[in-house]
C-alpha cells in the first residue's frame, strides 16, 4: 500500500498508516488507537424489523391489489402493481421458510 517515505500520510507528521486486514489502509493519529471492528449494534442497527415488517409486507401485498380497481383503461399498470405485489409475497414466502428452519425464530 504506502511505503516508507510517508505517502499517503498528508502534510501530518505524527500520524502513521496501518494495515488493516478488512479495510484499505488508514492512517491514525498519534495517541488514537485505530477502530479494529464497528458493530451494526453500536450505531443502532438491531436486525431486521420482526413483526411489524411482516405485518407491513402483508399490508402493503392488500393495497396493491386493491389499486388494480379504478378507472385506468390499460393493463399495463395493473402488470405493475401485480408484479410488486408478487415480489413481496416471495420475500415473506422467503422470510417464512427462513425463520421455520432457523436454529432460533424471530
Amino acid at each position: 500500500m504506502s511505503d516508507a517515505s510517508g505517502r499517503g500520510q498528508g502534510n501530518q507528521t505524527s500520524a502513521r498508516v496501518i494495515e488493516q486486514s478488512t479495510r484499505e489502509e488508514g492512517i491514525v493519529r498519534a495517541g488514537e488507537t485505530p477502530i479494529t471492528h464497528e458493530r451494526p449494534e453500536d450505531w443502532g442497527w438491531h436486525g431486521e424489523t420482526g413483526k411489524t415488517g411482516r405485518i407491513a409486507g402483508w399490508v402493503m401485498i392488500v393495497l396493491l391489489l386493491v389499486l388494480t380497481f379504478g378507472n385506468h383503461r390499460g393493463q399495463v399498470e395493473n402488470l405493475f402493481l401485480i408484479g410488486a405485489a408478487l415480489v413481496i409475497l416471495i420475500m415473506l414466502l422467503w422470510d417464512s421458510r427462513r425463520r421455520k428452519n432457523a436454529w432460533r425464530s424471530r
